[in-house]
């Protein structure tokens, strides 16, 4: 990808930092990358792995380890208690590589999409209002989903580096009670109703309401293990994609 795409992307939303990430060269001739990220991950503070790659010339030498060792010296030298990445399922070399490093498989990400989400439709009861709000409102609810696992790329810190995504919140006699954040092309971020108005139609309201609000014609959305969401997308008619991935961690 281009330059200019690579930087936003990865020292934007991926959350990596220049001061926290290290190249490999051979003289002058670059043959390796670790890019890292820190902060505070679920109450953790975390260093994250948010891309290694190696020159395929270069693979099955040390490079690697070293790159490694390096970014695991990032970690203890700045007080983080855990390490992370994630990885494509199906990449068995890079699996073993982290799993030798002490790495542990925790939680598997699958995605979904939906290619007709205009057939999506519901009707909001009568006493819920939906509205748009900022991210700052939708942040409030942090307190509310503390026990719940979200992933790094659907985290309120990932969200807040995506150029136009648009929130709704979900409110009932003025009390936040549930909200939405998705892109104008259909990926949802964020999707979360307080326990007591789950199973009224909330949820496939508030995705109806974005959908035609937006004039979305493709909705996508990936989430860690969770048998409610996994529910609640296929009663919705989500197909699963092929890709998925393992979030993997190692305690320091």
């Amino acid at each position: 990808m281009p330059k200019d795409m690579f930087m936003k992307r990865f020292f934007g939303p991926e959350g990596n930092s220049l001061e926290y990430s290290v190249i490999a060269f051979d003289e002058d001739k670059p043959v390796g990358l670790n890019l890292g990220g820190i902060k505070i991950y679920e109450g953790i503070k975390t260093l994250r792995c948010g891309a290694l790659c190696i020159h395929p010339d270069y693979r099955g030498t040390e490079v690697g380890s070293r790159l490694f060792n390096l970014h695991k010296e990032i970690a203890l030298e700045n007080n983080c208690k855990q390490m992370f990445l994630e990885v494509i399922v199906g990449n068995d070399r890079a699996i073993n590589f982290y799993k030798k490093k002490g790495y542990e498989k925790v939680y598997d990400i699958v995605y979904y999409s939906h290619s007709n989400p205009s057939e999506i439709n519901a009707n909001m009861p009568d006493d819920i209002e939906i509205k748009r709000i900022d991210l700052d409102v939708l942040r409030t609810l942090s307190h509310e989903i503390q026990d719940i696992h979200i992933n790094w790329q659907n985290d309120f810190d990932y969200i807040s580096q995506i150029d136009g995504h648009i929130h709704y919140g979900i409110l009932k006699e003025e009390k936040l009670i549930g909200g939405l954040s998705i892109s104008p092309t259909g990926k949802i971020n964020f999707l979360w109703i307080h326990s007591e108005f789950r199973n009224k139609g909330i949820g496939r309201a508030l995705i109806s309401y974005a959908v035609k609000e937006c004039n979305i014609e493709k909705l996508v959305v990936n989430f860690t293990n969770n048998a409610k969401v996994l529910g609640f997308v296929k009663h919705l008619n989500f197909t699963k994609d092929a890709i998925s991935q393992y979030e993997m961690y190692l305690a320091v």
